[in-house]
């Protein structure tokens, strides 16, 4: 991704959500970091704080939400979800 925030750096840490939806969305904790990584664009979410990081996992696009923690300096995945399935 082209000019990635400050914050993009920091370490993930996975939510209690996205831990839980894993394996009934079909990609790991592996899988999520590829896809973090290999992110192609970002946009502002609907809470504040809150950004959308839009990415692919085997060839579907797909979104995760991210919350950037600044105090702790980690990165918090509430979420990851095919694009169109909520």
């Amino acid at each position: 991704m082209q000019n990635p925030p400050d914050w993009w750096s920091f370490e993930l840490e996975l939510s209690g959500h996205i831990l839980d939806r894993m394996l009934d969305r079909g990609f790991s904790e592996a899988d999520l970091r590829l896809m973090f990584e290999t992110a192609s664009l970002m946009r502002a979410g609907r809470l504040d704080g809150r950004w959308i990081v839009e990415t692919t996992h085997q060839r579907e696009s797909w979104e995760i939400v991210v919350e950037p923690d600044y105090a702790d300096r980690v990165i918090v995945v509430v979420t990851a979800y095919r694009r169109g399935v909520k």
